[in-house]
């Protein structure tokens, strides 16, 4: 749950100090280790590491 917490804080810490660019930043980061996780384990994961 301390993760989800972090995010929360990152994103009430955009808000709050109006550094509006980080926002795509944040989020392009979870979207990709969001990727990498959900491929892990399938057959996918060759194919995926091979782009990065």
């Amino acid at each position: 749950m301390s993760k989800l917490k972090t995010i929360k804080d990152l994103f009430l810490y955009i808000g709050k100090k109006k550094k509006w660019w980080l926002a795509p930043l944040l989020i392009i980061l979870l979207m990709l280790g969001a990727l990498i996780v959900f491929t892990e384990g399938s057959a996918l994961a060759p194919f995926i590491y091979t782009l990065f």
